[in-house]
């Protein structure tokens, strides 16, 4: 197990200093770096993804599991004097207990309540600034907590039970604790990843001016300075003659994958075959689109997952018949070529799997540092990033509210 570290990297007064928590494989960090924050600790339990962290960014300071620490280490550990030092805290706690893949018990599950210590961390170091990235489910999870507190007692039972309650709660904790926020359920595609992925990214501000939601650079339909989505063809097209590393199909996937063109999936073989390649999941019901997918040369990858051949989301390359390498990944995810992943191939897929990819995490730090220099740009403000409804900061509390009205009305007939 890799140790703990106390930061090597110099507190600098010009940029923002910030401190990095369920940090993977830094993919976030990378992009805020990229943008001029100044990245001084990061934050991570899994000993595969802290081999990561310590063979690409030795002089980073580390620690694990966010529970273990008080304040006072945290500070010691990225090499700080006083909580006044730091800027930016970002984020993304364990997305799995908002999943919609999952059970999604909310703050119920174990991996919520890190989520819960993450908000803690933020209200006691009182940072400028800080973001929260995770997936759409949040934005649907209803809260399950195993405490109560002040804000909980004060939500109206009936908001208790709508779907978007946890996200509602974690709104209302952080604006009681001076917070200025503003969210948007983004996807990557729009900053230059080659990759459809939405994430909701929630950044809290403690001036009185919301930090704007991110301008896109990239549209699927673009105009004005927006450039054409990224297509795969463009960045894993050239990757040479060297051997890649990857898993493999069984021989009968491998079978069918041999019938399938780019951009083709199980709807493109004859119907005798359709049933006896997805067996019983051809009478669930759903598009199923994500079973036996070729990707498409000339569109963005879909949402990479932590193994590229699980039968609902697989990957497969858009003219050989395996999934996507690991090299494939780290493009597509924007990691600089010179990043070494540690692990085994599973590990690798899974740490590149869970990361943000970095043109993202670059547009954030990029609106940050706008925002810190009181440069407030709204030229896209209302550039649609997503076809679900009430993604944003107003819409949310607004369909919240109308949905307990609802409730309320059902409820009396």
């Amino acid at each position: 197990m890799i140790e703990d570290k106390i930061s090597e990297v110099s507190y600098n007064a010009d940029a923002l200093n910030t401190l990095s928590f369920f940090s993977g494989a830094l993919g976030l960090d990378l992009g805020l770096e990229e943008a001029g924050l100044n990245i001084l600790l990061a934050c991570e339990f899994d000993k595969h993804c802290r081999g990561t962290i310590s063979l690409n960014k030795p002089e980073l300071g580390l620690i694990g599991d966010i529970r273990n620490y008080n304040i006072d280490q945290i500070l010691e550990y990225a090499g700080l004097d006083n909580k006044d030092q730091v800027d930016v805290i970002v984020g993304g706690p364990p997305c799995q207990a908002f999943s919609t893949a999952g059970k999604r018990l909310g703050f119920a599950d174990e991996r919520g309540n890190v989520f819960l210590k993450f908000i803690d961390v933020i209200e006691k170091i009182r940072p400028r600034y800080f973001v929260m990235e995770n997936v759409r489910g949040l934005m649907s999870s209803i809260l399950q907590i195993p405490i109560r507190d002040e804000i909980i007692d004060n939500i109206p039972d009936e908001l208790l039970k709508v779907k978007g309650s946890s996200l509602l709660y974690i709104i209302l904790r952080l604006e009681k604790a001076g917070y200025n926020i503003n969210f948007d359920l983004y996807n990557a595609a729009n900053y230059g990843t080659p990759q459809k992925r939405e994430r909701i990214v929630i950044i809290g501000t403690l001036g009185d001016e919301k930090v704007p939601l991110l301008e896109p650079t990239h549209a699927e339909t673009p105009s004005g300075n927006l450039k054409p989505w990224v297509n795969i063809n463009e960045v894993i097209n050239n990757l040479g003659n060297d051997p890649l590393e990857h898993i493999k199909y069984s021989p009968e996937r491998a079978y069918y994958y041999g019938l399938l063109k780019s951009g083709e999936n199980w709807r493109n073989l004859p119907e005798e075959l359709q049933i006896k390649a997805l067996g019983k999941a051809y009478y669930l019901g759903g598009g199923k689109t994500g079973f036996l997918r070729r990707l498409d040369w000339n569109k963005p990858s879909p949402t990479l997952v932590t193994n590229p051949a699980m039968p609902a989301t697989d990957l497969c390359h858009p003219d050989e018949i395996r999934p996507l390498s690991v090299e494939e990944y780290k493009i597509i995810q924007q990691f600089p070529d010179h990043w070494v992943f540690s692990g085994k191939t599973l590990d690798k897929y899974k740490q590149i799997g869970n990361a943000v990819p970095t043109g993202l995490g670059q547009a954030i730090g990029n609106t940050l540092i706008n925002h810190s220099n009181h440069v407030i740009k709204n030229n896209y403000s209302d550039f649609k990033q997503t076809k679900y409804k009430n993604t944003k900061y107003q819409d949310f509390i607004t369909s919240m509210f109308k949905n307990v009205e609802r409730n309320l009305f059902a409820n009396k007939i």
